[in-house]
């Protein structure tokens, strides 16, 4: 088994498990605050989004980012709007296939990036209804930590 292969399977498992019961705009902001204080603590140079439906319901950007940050969590997000799944395991699904995001998509990639750090917002028996992300760190890293997160999340709240 491939290396790709067994990061899909985590991946995959990330999503079936981490899911909410209800999303609302308090519950976004819950998130966001919740990722901008552990961000903080870790003195990770993050740009924080949380959105559902297409609408930014928070947005916060610690020292050390810039308005490119913004950018790449805008291109994530598209990708898991479009796919249905997180940016990273759209990106390793076609590492996985032997290929690359950028060369088989056929998107562009000044709108698309499939690199990790934006997770979808998945309501139980509803589906995905936005996004969840961070850019900043390198896009394992940014991935870890947004699940990393949302999993502290949902075991206090949902």
């Amino acid at each position: 088994m491939s290396t790709e292969t067994e990061l899909l399977a985590v991946l995959t498992e990330q999503e079936e498990r981490l899911q909410f019961s209800r999303f609302d705009n308090e519950t976004a902001l819950a998130l966001g605050i919740q990722l901008l204080e552990a961000a903080r603590e870790q003195g990770l140079p993050v740009t924080i989004s949380v959105r559902r439906n297409g609408q930014r319901l928070f947005h916060a950007a610690l020292p050390g980012t810039a308005a490119d940050n913004d950018a790449w969590i805008e291109r994530k997000s598209r990708v898991v709007d479009r796919y249905g799944h997180s940016s990273f395991l759209i990106g390793t699904r076609f590492r996985a296939k032997g290929g690359s995001f950028e060369e088989h998509s056929r998107l562009d990639q000044d709108v698309y990036a499939a690199h990790g750090g934006v997770f979808p917002v998945i309501v139980k028996d509803v589906g995905p209804i936005g996004t969840v992300g961070v850019s900043g760190l390198p896009q394992a890293a940014d991935h870890t930590f947004v699940v990393e997160q949302l999993a502290l999340f949902l075991a206090e709240r949902d």
